[in-house]
Formats: structure tokens, C-alpha cells, sequence
């Protein structure tokens, strides 16, 4: 059975599982590859606890281990005047994978969505990550675009 909750990131428990969940997605191929930097690590949960707009959500096994994790952060739709929640990181535990978890999360992330007011979902997914592609695309999701004759929105990025 998966339990899933909000994470209090003030809750040491819940702060290490949402570590060791991230850092499980970023040694993945699909999350870059590389095990988180330890600074973040050291200092992720508190700077997530000081951002209101900034929420999460764990699943947990029957035996008390996490097993999925949804990173999310509101931001605001200028066009509908309405709260926007973007899905920053999803991660199901390798062994998980396949069974429905996915979907279990997105809903909690939905439910939680509307009780904040929100228009809609949107998350950023590789072009080569057909699985969760198409777990998203169950869903409801599809590719962003305004105007076919305009294309399909991409995600871009600049460090700073």
C-alpha cells in the first residue's frame, strides 16, 4: 500500500527522504547523471521552507520507505489571472516504476493544485524519456503550443 503526504521540510524525516529521493533522480540518466552536490544536499530543505510557492509531495512503501517524490512550484498564469503549478522534479524509486505510482502522484499534485486555485499543470520532460512521456500523456498532458503555425513551446535555460 502507498501512503502519500505533503512534505514538512522543518521534519528531519521528511527532509532526508526528499534528499535521498532527489538524489536517487539525479544519478539517474534522466536527471543529469550525477549525484546531488553536497551543499544542496546540506541545504535544500530549509531553503525549500522558506518558499511558500515551493511544495512537495512523498509516497511511501508499506514498509516506511520513500518510494516517489514530486517537487512542485507555483507560479502565475498572466493570461488566466490564476495561480500555475508546475511539476519542477517527479521521481519514481527504480523498483516502482511501471505500477501506477506515477500516476497516484500526479493526482495528489492535481488535488493539491485546485485547493491552491491553480489553472493548470505544467512540467518540462526530455524528448527521449518516452515512459514518463507517455505516463504524462495518460494523464492528460500534452505539448504546449498556442498556434499550430507557431509550433510547440520549448523549455529553455541560462545559468546565472
Amino acid at each position: 500500500m502507498i501512503r502519500i503526504s505533503k512534505v514538512d521540510y522543518t521534519k528531519k524525516e521528511d527532509a532526508d527522504a526528499l534528499i535521498e529521493m532527489l538524489d536517487h533522480y539525479a544519478q539517474d540518466p534522466m536527471g543529469g547523471g550525477e549525484a546531488l552536490p553536497s551543499s544542496t544536499r546540506k541545504t535544500l530543505a530549509a531553503e525549500m521552507a522558506q518558499r511558500p510557492h515551493v511544495w512537495s509531495l512523498l509516497a511511501w512503501d508499506e514498509h516506511g520507505q520513500p518510494v516517489g517524490l514530486v517537487n512542485c512550484v507555483e507560479g502565475f498564469s498572466t493570461f488566466a489571472a490564476k495561480p500555475v503549478c508546475n511539476i519542477h522534479d517527479i521521481a519514481v524509486r527504480s523498483g516502482y516504476r511501471g505500477q501506477g505510482l506515477a500516476q497516484q502522484l500526479l493526482q495528489a499534485v492535481a488535488d493539491e493544485a485546485v485547493a491552491r486555485g491553480c489553472c493548470k499543470l505544467t512540467l518540462e520532460v526530455l524528448t527521449g524519456n518516452e515512459p514518463a512521456k507517455l505516463a504524462y500523456e495518460k494523464f492528460g498532458f500534452k505539448p504546449y503550443e498556442l498556434d499550430k503555425a507557431m509550433g510547440r513551446a520549448e523549455f529553455w535555460q541560462k545559468y546565472l
